[in-house]
């Protein structure tokens, strides 16, 4: 009986529309082979940027991505689309690492104050430290960030948590972008960044060094932010053998996708080096 009436009504439809009942069902044919390939085109590019991140992207940076290179898509169809396909962005708990603030060494008052939007390259670094543990011990990673763009410019490793892991790599990041003038260095209040040694070296390049309060993890949120991608999408997944091991994947990370592909809110959903081109061109 349903079957008469959807044939009835069909053929009204037809006649009021002047198009014979086999045209009608061949134009709903093809629509619905138009809209089948239109998903498969848009699964395949949302397959494409899950790939590209190496399973780190969710819906939400998926979906800025494809608008990003002309993909008019919804972060709701995404998520659907990963939904379906069984994709699903790496999440681990956060880890953290805390330095040694039980020392001699001056402290320094916290002139950044949680201000972590600023207008230009080296206005501020922020530096901090993590560890990542392989068959042969811990790994130590001592990093400084250019706050404007989040890009990590200078970075060191090594098996002990010390003053000359946090020196070299102040001085990479001097290397990659000589210090301008009015640059704040912020950090925790650990003996590797208080030491006379790492705080000369600001001075003789006149830099104002900048201290988190005790214990509050906040002040320096922005290092602690990328400690915790680090970890949620790349260490928590590997299990290294060997320190040496450890080090390579942290370098191919930082400079192949952290710094030149990793899109953040922060900076416009772009990549920290992507961010820098930007705005080098206004």
């Amino acid at each position: 009986m349903e079957k008469h009436r959807h044939e009835f009504r069909v053929a009204k439809m037809c006649q009021v529309l002047g198009v014979s009942k086999g045209g009608f069902y061949e134009w709903r044919k093809r629509s619905q082979s138009n809209q089948e390939r239109r998903k498969e085109k848009r699964t395949a590019q949302v397959k494409r940027v899950y790939v590209e991140s190496q399973r780190r992207y969710g819906s939400p940076k998926i979906t800025k991505e494809l608008k990003q290179q002309g993909w008019n898509v919804s972060q709701k169809t995404v998520t659907r689309i990963m939904r379906e396909n069984g994709l699903r962005s790496k999440t681990v708990k956060k880890y953290k690492a805390t330095t040694n603030s039980k020392h001699s060494y001056p402290i320094y008052p916290n002139l950044l104050n949680q201000q972590f939007q600023v207008n230009r390259p080296g206005a501020v670094w922020v530096s901090d430290i993590t560890y990542v543990w392989t068959k042969e011990g811990w790994l130590y990673l001592a990093a400084v960030m250019d706050l404007f763009s989040r890009r990590i410019i200078g970075w060191e490793m090594s098996h002990r948590m010390t003053k000359a892991l946090t020196i070299r790599a102040l001085q990479r990041a001097m290397d990659q972008q000589p210090p301008k003038e009015g640059l704040i260095h912020h950090s925790d209040r650990g003996s590797q960044y208080a030491a006379n040694e790492y705080q000369a070296i600001l001075r003789n390049n006149d830099v104002t060094t900048s201290m988190s309060r005790k214990g509050n993890c906040y002040d320096n949120a922005c290092i602690e932010s990328f400690h915790s991608v680090l970890n949620k999408e790349l260490i928590f997944h590997e299990n290294y053998q060997t320190r040496e091991e450890a080090k390579r994947s942290l370098f191919a990370y930082i400079m192949t996708f952290y710094n030149y592909k990793r899109i953040h809110s922060a900076i416009q959903y772009m990549s920290p080096i992507a961010y820098e081109k930007s705005i080098s061109k206004r």
